[in-house]
């Protein structure tokens, strides 16, 4: 059982604890799309966006990518309201900017169940299905064949 003064060092087993003065509440989310995993935490604060420790200008120079990215929060109003912090791995920036934009969407509805009808009516909340097909034997690609000759 922690102490109740909020400013308190711990020692349990080898291990310290330090107690937080303000407590924040974070809502977690997860997205993927293609090979990509995003893994989503936003959290009351001042409109902070985090992916891998990098500004969203340096992650993904592309406009029509940055729009993605900030669909859930312009459409439900909370651009300046959250922070958010992501961590993403896998695929290539298009895969993980819809992958953090399914994540944000499933965060934003664990932090308010009411924002589930307008997030579900811009498909925000889908995930799309769609992967790389594999290469099968014998074919030079997934769909692709040697050409044929007939003798």
């Amino acid at each position: 059982m922690l102490p109740s003064n909020r400013l308190s060092l711990m020692l349990m087993g080898r291990k310290i604890l330090k107690m937080v003065s303000r407590k924040t509440v974070a809502y977690c989310g997860t997205g993927r799309r293609k090979c990509a995993v995003a893994c989503v935490k936003i959290c009351e604060g001042t409109g902070k966006f985090d992916i891998n420790g990098k500004s969203v200008a340096e992650f993904c120079p592309l406009d029509s990518a940055e729009r993605q990215l900030f669909a859930p929060l312009v459409l439900t109003d909370n651009v300046d309201r959250l922070d958010v912090s992501v961590k993403t791995s896998g695929g290539g920036i298009i895969g993980q900017v819809g992958a953090i934009s399914l994540g944000l969407s499933r965060a934003l509805e664990k932090m308010n169940s009411e924002l589930r009808a307008v997030l579900k009516k811009e498909g925000l909340l889908t995930r799309d299905s769609r992967v790389r097909e594999r290469k099968k034997p014998g074919q030079p690609g997934a769909r692709k064949r040697f050409q044929f000759s007939k003798r």
